[in-house]
């Protein structure tokens, strides 16, 4: 045995809760990386709902890496759901057709943030907010009920509304070295073989592997 398929939604039969979420989505513009779960006892696999104001007119994706634990009541707020600014108001008339569409504005108009990117083995907790463009670095650890509203390092822990960094939770060497060495893109084989060292607090323990 070398760990679950990645492949399917639910990885553990017996766990409803938890789903594999790149075998649970379907838009385009949402990359999940292998063995990232959602985990909600009301629908793991409805993940996509999620994920809002998402038009793929706009052109931006939802990334997000692999071995990566997403808690219950997530929500990725994309560039659609920004107005644009610079007018006197920033009521979207032209939703609301009617007449009012003649004041739709252009892409080029609005506060697109880009793509909002995951980076791998990150841990989110229950009930986080994460807004458009934001990129969250590998190893990080997001507290629950956040508003990430800013970038996250890797392997630093944020929480807060607005979020704030509150530590790292390793130091500069062993942070550069986690980063280089990349165990989640190692084959499941050599993941399963390494657990122990995978679960323990030892970063130069993995240098030491071939």
């Amino acid at each position: 045995m070398h760990g679950p398929d990645p492949d399917k939604i639910f990885p553990n039969d017996n766990l409803k809760r938890v789903c594999f979420v790149k075998n649970a989505v379907t838009r385009p513009n949402i990359i999940v990386g292998d063995y990232t779960y959602y985990d909600d006892d009301e629908g793991a696999d409805d993940f996509e709902k999620h994920v809002t104001h998402h038009y793929e007119f706009l052109g931006d994706k939802l990334i997000i890496g692999k071995f990566c634990a997403i808690g219950k009541g997530v929500e990725f707020i994309m560039n659609g759901a920004n107005h644009r600014m610079h007018g006197i108001t920033t009521y979207p008339f032209n939703i609301m057709a009617n007449g009012w569409e003649r004041c739709t504005p252009r892409i080029a108009d609005l506060p697109i943030k880009g793509d909002t990117v995951i980076g791998n083995d990150v841990w989110i907790g229950q009930n986080v907010t994460v807004l458009p463009g934001v990129h969250i670095g590998d190893g990080a650890i997001i507290g629950a009920r956040s508003v990430v509203s800013k970038d996250v390092p890797p392997y630093c822990v944020a929480a807060g509304n607005p979020i704030k960094i509150i530590r790292r939770r390793f130091d500069d060497e062993s942070i550069q070295l986690l980063l280089n060495i990349k165990w989640w893109d190692w084959p499941a084989e050599k993941i399963t073989e390494n657990l122990e060292i995978l679960c323990g607090g030892d970063a130069a323990a993995l240098a030491k592997l071939k």
